[in-house]
């Protein structure tokens, strides 16, 4: 636990349940691995997708922190937050017309291309606005890696990112491109990857590409593993020295794209368990969180540890730990061994990235607050939605 469980229990007593609780110091200490074991040029650009409270973007900017998004929402954020817009990489397959020119006129640091039809649009938005578009052409590296298949982005089936075959061709043409400067190549094979392997692959594909061209900047995406269950956590200061090695004589400068390394472990989601069911032979923790609140369990069978926050004594029992949503696949966790009855907190752990962030208000259920602690002390960083929340955005005819 990243704290004490009377503390988190007395968190859930104030603040009610569900409610996500992230540690400040663990996420500034897993943004400080990448900062301290890297020697070369670099920026760490979080991934705001991860997790996208403001309060943690403040956090990670005030730390030098750049930041990788996918949205105008998520731009938006940033600007909110304090975030130097000259430290925003935009990655992405659909930028629209409108986030093209918020981003231009916020004067971010690069667009990452995705193809060719969204460079051309690219052009038409910057010269419109007689501005400069800085790209970065990302390639699609065609590197396999063990995940899961909803999480790798690498491959030639993928959506994202321009052809290998394609990538010499696009940049022989870019003179063409009055309004677009050239400042790098990047790409983004994957998430919760733990091998070094695909990431040295990625890389020197890319290398091999930047000979051909004058660049300032590699961005090798993010995808850093953690451990949920079993999984060999990436060790990030193998991964810094590899990267170090590779590129202490090349005069470019590294992008690198962590999220969930850095905000993952740091959170925990704290539920209550409202019934306790037994039903043919199967016994159920029927719990108020759902996946409304924490989607990864039902969208791609993960695994996140549930830890009982009342110790009590007697025997386990193997529970279905699952959520009110009118939905099978509402499921937190199967097959537990746990000791808990009705009332008990349990903490849902390494819930820090993708969990508020793709929540949603399925069956018009309220999103739940978030607390930052920082030195042990919490903050209120998001409170909880109200019913009338839900619809204060809809009109009765």
């Amino acid at each position: 636990m990243m704290d004490k469980s009377n503390k988190m229990i007395s968190i859930a007593e104030k603040y009610g349940t569900p409610t996500y609780v992230y540690d400040a110091d663990m996420i500034t200490e897993h943004y400080l691995a990448f900062e301290k074991n890297l020697t070369i040029p670099h920026l760490i650009c979080y991934a705001v997708k991860a997790n996208s409270n403001i309060a943690v973007l403040q956090l990670l900017a005030k730390l030098g922190s750049g930041f990788d998004i996918v949205s105008k929402g998520e731009l938006e954020r940033c600007l909110h937050a304090g975030v130097d817009a000259q430290k925003i990489v935009y990655s992405g397959v659909a930028k629209s017309f409108d986030e093209i020119e918020s981003a231009l006129r916020a004067g971010i640091a690069c667009f990452n291309v995705e193809s060719l039809p969204e460079l051309e649009r690219i052009q038409q938005v910057a010269k419109s606005l007689n501005l400069m578009a800085p790209v970065a052409l990302r390639v699609n590296p065609d590197v396999n890696v063990k995940t899961h298949p909803y999480i790798a982005t690498g491959l030639k089936e993928h959506k994202f990112g321009i052809a290998l075959e394609h990538i010499t061709a696009i940049i022989q043409r870019l003179d063409a491109y009055s309004n677009i400067k050239l400042k790098g190549l990047a790409c983004h094979i994957g998430s919760q990857l733990n091998e070094l392997a695909p990431y040295q692959a990625a890389l020197q594909r890319l290398l091999d590409l930047a000979k051909t061209v004058e660049l300032e900047f590699i961005d090798l995406g993010g995808g850093m593993g953690i451990t949920y269950e079993n999984e060999s956590p990436m060790n990030i200061q193998s991964f810094c020295s590899m990267l170090n090695e590779a590129l202490h004589d090349k005069n470019i400068k590294l992008i690198l794209e962590p999220g969930r390394c850095i905000v993952g472990p740091a959170g925990v989601l704290l539920t209550k368990v409202e019934y306790i069911k037994e039903q043919n032979g199967k016994r159920f923790a029927i719990v108020d969180a759902g996946m409304n609140d924490l989607a990864r369990p039902s969208l791609y069978d993960a695994w996140h540890d549930i830890t009982p926050l009342q110790k009590r004594e007697g025997p386990t029992h193997n529970y279905e730990v699952v959520g009110p949503v009118c939905e099978s696949s509402d499921v937190l966790g199967k097959n537990r061994k746990l000791a808990i009855q009705a009332g008990d907190i349990l903490a849902i752990k390494d819930a820090g990235a993708y969990g508020q962030s793709m929540s949603s208000n399925y069956n018009s259920r309220p999103k739940c607050c978030e607390i930052l602690l920082i030195d042990g002390k919490e903050h209120e960083v998001r409170r909880r939605e109200t019913i009338s929340d839900l619809f204060q955005h809809e009109k009765l005819l």
